[in-house]
């Protein structure tokens, strides 16, 4: 055995058409299982006395440290908004047209916000059937109608065309007109426009400028959402926060493009090699092109010289796991890996100097093992199987004896 590893560690071999070296780890490394951690001595006397707010990246912090795969099994917009809504991130996978994965993105960005500043709109000259389409395909319960200068005329909501079966009628016919509309200046602050809302027992209040035009949109649903997810994971506008990933074929720069216009707050490299030359220039041709007003994840690598060269091509945040995954069959496959606890203890010391947050990506099987991941110095944990059953996952609906299952796979390539 001995004669066989020195024969390994000298022996040349073909890897990508050049002659290399296999690199042997000298020590042996750890995974979830391997380990427990030692109880200590705590103060702590309620688990609600615990804090569990991170850093997803370096400038969205989160309330839970739980992160949505970028499966087309896992995350799309329910998913999303679910889980920011809980206090964590999705990330919108790559396995859509482009339009798409901007629509999800949009969808979001959309569910909620202190003050809606684009609220959808009409014109005068708009049917019923028009209404009640673009009511559906938002998935809005109102549209603010205007003239052709943004003047507002009126509103109708989903309860004035419940039972209005005339799809080609005027909207005009069935909306609230403006001299009986409720509405608010521009930059009526948000505890006032609640008191508006309350007192005039309406859903929306549609804020209006000097010029009579439509500045905004308040909604009885935004504040709702606020008493009911009090750790909402939120922009400064009040929108959910979403990431979306892009891969590195051609076209991924109007991908990103897309997605940014659509309101993505950060953009996830998605690679199974990220210490490669291919993710180290995505990285650089992303964050030159498109400016640094967004954050920039990337990923995935195992060693710590890996992360070292991602933090350089700037990165805001770093996935760590190559085939760790329950479903994942890289290291089968090519033989390649390191044991997921020892990757994330490797690439957390090399990213503490530059304060870059470590997301913790596979492997993770149940609440016990997102503890040892934090504990080995992972910000976050990004999960995938555990979440591809739930309601809010996009994944095919199957029966079998009687059970529902949702379908899940691997995502790297087919």
């Amino acid at each position: 055995m001995e004669r066989t590893m020195d024969a390994l560690r000298t022996q040349p071999s073909l890897l990508d058409g050049r002659v290399g070296h296999i690199n042997l780890r000298p020590a042996p490394g750890l995974t979830f299982d391997d380990v427990l951690l030692v109880p200590r001595y705590s103060e702590i006397q309620s688990r609600g006395d615990t804090r569990t707010d991170t850093w997803f990246s370096r400038r969205i912090r989160l309330n839970i440290p739980i992160v949505s795969s970028n499966m087309d099994t896992v995350t799309e917009s329910g998913m999303a908004v679910a889980l920011a809504r809980a206090g964590g991130i999705g990330v919108i996978h790559r396995f859509l047209t482009i339009q798409q994965q901007a629509d999800e993105v949009r969808h979001v960005k959309r569910t909620e916000a202190y003050v809606i500043l684009d609220p959808l709109t009409l014109s005068r000259d708009a049917t019923v059937g028009e209404a009640r389409a673009t009511m559906a395909r938002a998935g809005v319960g109102g549209v603010i109608v205007v003239d052709p200068d943004r003047v507002v005329l009126g509103i109708v909501t989903r309860r004035d065309i419940l039972f209005f079966d005339d799809d080609g009628a005027a909207v005009t016919d069935v909306m609230t007109p403006r001299e009986r509309l409720i509405t608010a200046p521009e930059g009526t602050a948000f505890g006032e426009a609640r008191a508006i809302l309350d007192r005039a027992r309406v859903e929306k209040l549609p804020l209006i400028d000097a010029r009579g035009r439509l500045a905004g949109l308040i909604t009885a649903k935004d504040i709702e959402h606020g008493m009911d997810y009090p750790l909402a994971t939120k922009d400064r506008k009040g929108h959910l926060v979403v990431a979306a990933a892009v891969g590195i074929r051609p076209g991924y720069i109007e991908r990103a493009e897309a997605l940014l216009a659509a309101g993505a707050d950060a953009l996830v490299v998605d690679i199974a090699h990220g210490d490669s030359a291919n993710a180290v220039d995505a990285a650089r041709k992303l964050r030159a092109q498109l400016g640094d007003d967004w954050d920039l994840v990337v990923g995935n690598v195992a060693t710590a010289e890996g992360t070292a060269r991602l933090i350089d091509a700037g990165a805001d945040a770093i996935k760590v796991g190559v085939g760790p995954g329950s479903i994942c069959i890289t290291r089968l496959v090519t033989g390649f890996g390191v044991p997921q606890l020892t990757a994330i203890a490797d690439c957390a010391a090399a990213a503490a100097t530059a304060r870059v947050p470590i997301i913790a990506d596979g492997g993770i099987r149940n609440s016990g093992d997102v503890v040892k991941a934090l504990a080995a110095g992972a910000q976050t944990v990004m999960i995938g199987s555990l979440l591809a059953g739930t309601k809010e996952s996009p994944g095919l609906v199957v029966v079998r004896k009687g059970r529902r299952f949702k379908v899940t796979r691997g995502m790297a390539s087919l």
